[in-house]
């Protein structure tokens, strides 16, 4: 099939077309139409001209239309979940929860949009201010850039796109290279569900193209998740807009030997190696107490190896492919480089053409890029610790902050961990990996700026504004 893009709220057909690859076994999913500078002028204008109708919804207009969008969704959820399956190779178990997540995300911006808060501030502070109070609202910023990752090529792009219309905002999203056509399908349900022409515009276009995102000053905020390089690449280019980032991470996670092995193994290991690791907040290192470590890492590499792996369209897939062969000969390398440093394959360690193993490493070098940089692979490592400030100060070792993991029922080190561990979020009794779409979300050091999750991200998509009144 060939796919359009929506811009301006029309399907526009371009001469140039990028196919889509299935990564699991090479076929063409089909093709996407691709954005010259033209289209993406078209595309901000739209978004720039449709913010005057945007931002005058009443709130239970913008609710009404993201309400739509989730309904739209529930009929749709196969066929939609079959088409991330088919074109990121992410297994068919995890694209169904993705569709059930971003109709959370759009369900949670319709109740959002007719709550966003404000406040009274009483003024007479000082002499000469007297009767005095102000009022503040939080006013819609403006049109909004959006660029999204492979990885959740649907609920991704929901937590752009509903923040931003439950605010009043318009959008100009850039879809990820791989995985452009979720974006084409939640594009096609948008346009059914109510929305003025040109508040939601998507476009599949290159890096070059898509720069403009950044430069145009008719666009507010630029929303990017994705890696740390182009993160920081297209911050510089947009110094007067606002940013927020969320660039991946290392994610860490400690278990003291009073958690429950049994569940804390099998989180870890679906923490680890599901969507083969390709989640920023995919479990890359764990920290296991010296007492109980071996029979933690026994238990841990046997769970490992009872994970199916194979075609994504199995129900029980639970690790498919990396999302193209450059991603996974770059894993293999780095898993070659570590052993090669003198770190020891457990388990794992193969490549069969896109597919990596699910490979747990022990006696991995500080320097290897498997320790030190997002993996972004079905790679998990093995290390072990005495005593609880320790695992911290291995946990806060990286460039990194987004999550981190800590297993134990003792309150003071589950207190120690939240003040201490330099992450946006610290979970307990679960894995790094958990997320739900209603709590912040986001990290700081190289993992970015700013926050998402619905609530948060309406936040950081409109401004507070003062009505100071004087009634004396």
């Amino acid at each position: 099939m060939k796919y359009r893009l929506l811009i301006g709220g029309k399907w526009v057909e371009t001469k140039t077309v990028s196919a889509v690859v299935n990564p699991y076994d090479g076929t063409t999913v089909g093709e996407v139409s691709q954005a010259g500078e033209a289209e993406m002028e078209y595309a901000i204008d739209a978004a720039d001209r449709a913010f005057e109708i945007a931002r005058k919804l009443p709130s239970y207009k913008r609710a009404e239309i993201l309400e739509k969008v989730v309904n739209q969704l529930r009929e749709r959820k196969e066929e939609i979940a079959r088409t991330m399956t088919l074109e990121s190779g992410k297994p068919i178990q995890y694209t169904r929860s993705e569709v059930d997540r971003a109709m959370l995300t759009f369900s949670i911006a319709a109740e959002e949009s007719k709550r966003i808060p404000g406040e009274v501030v009483s003024l007479d502070l000082a002499a000469g201010s007297e009767k005095r109070w102000g009022i503040v609202r939080r006013y819609p910023i403006g049109p909004i850039a959006s660029i999204t990752p492979f990885n959740f090529p649907l609920n991704l792009v929901a937590h752009k796109i509903a923040p931003a219309l439950a605010a009043g905002n318009t959008v100009v999203h850039k879809s990820p290279p791989q995985t452009p056509i979720t974006s084409v399908l939640l594009a096609e349900v948008l346009s059914n569900s109510g929305i003025p022409d040109g508040a939601v515009n998507v476009v599949s276009c290159s890096n070059e193209v898509a720069e403009k995102l950044s430069t145009d000053p008719r666009l507010k905020m630029l929303s990017f998740t994705g890696s740390p390089r182009v993160g920081w690449y297209l911050k510089s280019k947009a110094p007067k807009k606002k940013v927020v980032l969320e660039l991946g991470g290392n994610a860490a996670v400690v278990v003291e030997p009073d958690a429950n092995l049994d569940f804390t193994i099998k989180r870890l290991a679906i923490g680890a190696f599901s969507n083969a690791g390709q989640i920023c907040i995919s479990v890359q290192r764990i920290y296991v107490h010296e007492s109980i470590h071996k029979k933690f890492r026994d238990a841990f590499v046997e769970e490992t190896k009872k994970l199916k792996v194979g075609n994504p369209l199995d129900d029980d897939t639970v690790v498919g492919p990396m999302i193209n062969s450059v991603e996974a000969d770059r894993a293999y390398k780095w898993i070659e480089e570590a052993k090669n440093a003198g770190a020891k394959v457990l388990t794992g360690g193969k490549q069969h053409g896109n597919i990596i193993e699910p490979t747990v490493f022990e006696n991995v070098p500080a320097n290897a890029m498997l320790y030190c940089e997002e993996a972004f692979a079905p790679v998990a490592i093995l290390e072990t610790y005495s005593d609880f400030d320790e695992a911290i100060r291995k946990v806060n070792d990286t460039r990194f902050g987004l999550q981190a993991g800590i297993f134990t029922n003792d309150s003071r080190k589950i207190f120690k961990a939240f003040d201490e561990i330099q992450v946006g979020g610290v979970i307990i009794n679960d894995y790094p990996t958990y997320r739900i779409d209603n709590m912040p979300y986001g990290g700081v050091k190289d993992s970015g700026f700013g926050r998402e999750g619905v609530r948060y991200a309406i936040e950081e998509m409109t401004e507070p504004k003062l009505l100071a009144l004087n009634l004396g």
